[in-house]
């Protein structure tokens, strides 16, 4: 067989998988463009996306609703910017909704190589890391997400009684709530928020607590492939802790609630991936001593 034949034969195979590759990645695509426009069907007088967006503004909702603003309302400044935050959002959930064809173009795509129990390995952990996502992100948005606006939105409230009792002054509401009183206390300073900027802080808080929810899953994969211990993870807790207090101070806003919050959630999927890892080894060492080729030493 002369050269060019062999290049030619070893050729065919990377034509191939290139092939299966565009077809997987088209196949992806066209399922994220139509989770994104399920996000623009009408129900109800407005499109998914609207209610998606009301969803995620609850929390903000909530906050100012408790601090007596009767009608709580977010201002948009420039003619696009309402509709590029219904498209930020129909982009992020749209990608949920396609997630499932996705994942599976993916898993067709990478399955024909792996072996029989590496396939068996790998699909546990691709089932996990969206739901171990989807409950990050429920996270975020029950709890951290209402503590956080509480303590922004009452920062100012709080500041301003501070400020008044030290002052001396005790202010008073109007009779008239539609009278606005006339002052000599300086400018008052009132939250006007704009929607875009409300729905990113929501939408980091849910990024950032969806993947650092994947903790365990990356772990656990790690320790099944042999890259990582729990001897390993144990050694090292101490660092652990203080690189998820630096993730803990720059995924989050300069406040200790949350901080501490994300910084004990995280702490204690390090400790379950621990465990879990563990897991993996005992059970990797009966399989061993089963098939007769386990050594202690090693």
């Amino acid at each position: 067989m002369s050269q060019s034949d062999e290049i030619e034969e070893s050729s065919a195979p990377l034509i191939e998988h290139l092939a299966e590759l565009r077809t997987r990645l088209i196949r992806a695509v066209l399922a994220l463009l139509a989770g994104i426009m399920i996000c623009f069907i009408p129900i109800g007088g407005d499109f998914i996306a609207v209610h998606i967006l009301n969803w995620l503004l609850q929390p903000i909702e909530a906050s100012l609703r408790a601090l007596g603003d009767p009608s709580p309302t977010l201002q948009y400044t420039s003619p696009q910017e309402y509709l590029f935050t219904l498209f930020r959002i129909s982009m992020v959930f749209g990608f949920a909704i396609a997630f499932p064809v996705i994942a599976h173009q993916l898993w067709r795509f990478v399955a024909p190589g792996l072996y029989k129990n590496e396939r068996g390995a790998f699909l546990p952990f691709l089932i996990a890391s969206p739901f171990m996502f989807l409950l990050g992100a429920t996270f975020a948005h029950l709890v951290v997400t209402p503590l956080a606006m509480s303590f922004f939105l009452g920062f100012a409230d709080v500041s301003s009684i501070f400020a008044n009792l030290m002052s001396g002054a005790t202010p008073e509401l109007p009779a008239d709530a539609a009278v606005v009183p006339e002052t000599t206390e300086g400018v008052k300073i009132t939250f006007f928020g704009k929607v875009n900027e409300s729905l990113d802080i929501t939408l980091k808080f849910i990024m950032a607590f969806g993947l650092c929810f994947q903790l365990p899953v990356l772990l656990t994969l790690l320790g099944k492939a042999g890259l990582v211990s729990a001897e390993g993870l144990g050694k090292v807790r101490k660092y652990a802790m203080v690189g998820i207090l630096v993730l803990a101070a720059l995924v989050t806003p300069p406040d200790v609630v949350t901080q501490m919050i994300l910084f004990t959630v995280v702490y204690g999927l390090y400790e379950v991936s621990i465990f879990l890892v563990k897991r993996v080894e005992k059970k990797r060492d009966a399989r061993l001593k089963a098939e007769g080729v386990f050594v202690e030493d090693e």
